[in-house]
Formats: C-alpha cells, sequence, structure tokens
C-alpha cells in the first residue's frame, strides 16, 4: 500500500517549488500548496460526473461528509460538467498531485483505459463509483461500486408485466437517460426483453433526457406532441419523471392513480417519493447514492493490506404508490 512519508513529502516539495520557479508548471505553485496541506491524511481525489439531478447530488454529498478532515482524510473534489475530457484531466491532476485513491464517478462506460493505466503505473488505486467502466486490463481499476442497472429495471418490468398482465395494445413512452452510461444501458435492456417477450406491448416513442429535469420537460413535450394516448411513461430517472409531469400538467393531460398516463421511475429520490406518495409516480425503482461510506470501507481494507471485492452491488428496493407510507418518504435521506 502506498503510504506518504515526510521525506517523500519534502522532496515533492522542493522539486515543485523549482518547478514554478522555472516557469515551466503553471499547476506548480497549486500542487505544493495543496500537497502541503496533506501530511498525515490519506489523500482522496473524486472526479464527479456533474451535478445533474437529485441523485447526483445526493451522491456528491455523501463523498464530502465523508472524506473530512476529522475522520482522517484530505478530499480533492472535481465536476466534470458531464464532459469525459473534464474527468480524464482531472484524473490525470490527481495523479500530478500525488494522491492516495482516485474515485472516478465516471459519465460513460468507455474511453478511460488511457488515464486508468497512468493511475496504475502510477501506483495509485482506483475506485470507481455508479456506473461501470469497460477496459482492456481489468486492473486498471480495484474496485467498481454501485447499482445492477439490469436488475433496476426488471423490478420495474416485473411490475409492469403484473399490473398489465390482460392490457391489450399498451402504448410505451420510454425516456432515457444520459446515453452510454450503465443506467441507460441497463434499464433500456430491461425495457427492451420485456417488450420482445410481451407481444401487446409497444414503444412508440423513445428519447434521451440526459437525467435533467430541463432537457425531461422538453422530451415529454415533442412526445405529447406525437402521441396523446400514451398508456405508460417508463422514465429512467426522478428529474426526468419531474420534467415530464410539468409538461403534463401544462398540457391538462391525466397521469397517475387518479387515471391517465401510468408513470414510471427509478432513484427514488426523497423528492420522488414525495411523488409516489401523491400517485403521480405509480412505481419507483431504487437507485441508492451514498456511496461515500461504501468507498471508505474499500479504502480501509486497502490501507490494511487487504483485497477488497471487485465488484460490489448495493442493496435496493422499490415503491408502488399504491402501497407507499409517509414513514418511508420521511426516513428517505436523499
Amino acid at each position: 500500500m502506498r503510504k506518504k512519508t515526510l521525506v517523500l513529502h519534502s522532496l515533492f516539495l522542493i522539486a515543485l517549488a523549482l518547478l514554478s520557479c522555472d516557469g515551466s508548471g503553471s499547476d506548480a505553485g497549486k500542487i505544493a500548496e495543496k500537497a502541503a496541506n496533506t501530511d498525515g491524511l490519506i489523500v482522496v481525489g473524486f472526479s464527479q460526473v456533474g451535478a445533474e439531478s437529485d441523485w447526483r447530488r445526493a451522491n456528491t454529498k455523501s463523498m464530502r461528509e465523508t472524506f473530512t478532515k476529522e475522520k482522517g482524510y484530505k478530499l480533492f473534489f472535481n465536476d466534470g460538467q458531464q464532459k469525459q475530457a473534464n474527468q480524464i484531466a482531472a484524473i490525470r491532476n490527481f495523479i500530478r498531485t500525488k494522491v492516495d485513491y482516485i474515485v472516478l464517478a465516471p459519465i460513460s462506460e468507455q474511453g478511460w483505459d488511457e488515464a486508468l493505466k497512468e493511475a496504475k503505473d502510477a501506483g495509485i488505486p482506483v475506485i470507481v463509483v455508479d456506473r461501470m467502466i469497460q477496459t482492456s486490463n481489468p486492473a486498471f481499476f480495484t474496485s467498481w461500486i454501485g447499482s445492477d442497472f439490469r436488475k433496476e429495471g426488471g423490478t420495474a418490468v416485473a411490475w409492469m408485466e403484473k399490473k398489465f398482465k390482460d392490457r391489450k395494445n399498451l402504448k410505451i413512452a420510454h425516456m432515457q437517460g444520459s446515453m452510454g452510461s450503465s443506467a441507460q444501458i441497463g434499464r433500456t435492456e430491461a425495457l427492451q426483453e420485456g417488450v420482445s417477450r410481451n407481444v401487446e406491448w409497444k414503444v412508440v416513442v423513445r428519447d434521451s433526457g440526459d437525467f435533467t429535469q430541463v432537457k425531461g420537460k422538453e422530451v415529454m413535450e415533442r412526445f405529447l406532441s406525437e402521441y396523446r394516448d400514451i398508456d405508460v411513461l417508463y422514465c429512467e430517472n426522478d428529474n426526468m419523471a419531474f420534467g415530464a409531469i410539468q409538461a403534463m400538467d401544462e398540457a391538462r393531460l391525466p397521469y397517475g392513480l387518479r387515471g391517465g398516463l401510468v408513470i414510471i421511475s427509478f432513484d427514488a429520490t426523497r423528492a420522488g417519493l414525495e411523488q409516489t406518495l401523491a400517485g403521480n409516480i405509480a412505481f419507483n425503482v431504487e437507485c441508492n447514492p451514498l456511496h461515500g461510506p461504501r468507498v471508505e470501507r474499500i479504502i480501509q481494507q486497502l490501507q490494511e493490506g487487504k483485497k477488497p471485492n471487485k465488484i460490489v452491488y448495493v442493496d435496493e428496493t422499490a415503491f408502488d404508490a399504491a402501497t407507499i407510507t409517509r414513514e418511508e418518504t420521511n426516513s428517505r435521506a436523499y
């Protein structure tokens, strides 16, 4: 396990000081300042996708609350602003800063090999959270923590099969998340498999709302301009569902338990469960974002010289508007 010593810190700071004197690196002074403030702490660099949803903000909050100075950590946080190039630049900056661990919440599954190889060559373990990545070498990352998105979608589809078992000509609108993300891939595959085995089901329209409320509203408005007789909206996260609800309210289209279009969503954020409790979202599948303590457990295992599990799935549940309780909604931490 990599451990910083005072000697290495001193040598590193001297080298950076020399770099800043000859002007060969504009970030040298900043990196030296950061390194000077990390003595005795475990240094974690976290590259986050962005802040596009309630789920993402809760995920960031969990990391910030876990990796604090009081708990023995120094956290370097980077918001990728929905751009892979920003995340790759952050990883390389973490390597230059000589962090102890890199935590990556990737925007998509592909395109990480070069940066992660650099981290491996530098001896820095990489822990991937939420979305999965595909690499040419599994050793490029130490562990992955997240949801079984395919299973989440299967839970929603199983609920649909029970609810609509006698329904003829079921018309489904499919609002996908950010294309190429693990959540989008898994939830989409589950719906496609459900449609393939249910001959009365048909996806009449499909588009991506990028997991955001604003885009979800725009996409739903377009759906409604083309199809007014949709039976089900299969929406791949809560924030897009909120946008879709706005669009339906403005169009004065009925939805929810009171009749009309049936909304299925994912994440089960507190705001999402409020909509479920109100009967607006008929079924909401949990996707738990509180990965900070889970990442810390892996780091502690590595600190102790233990080998953590390569893949760690989070246990999750789902909520039906017909049975959800106020207690379940109030107890939601995100």
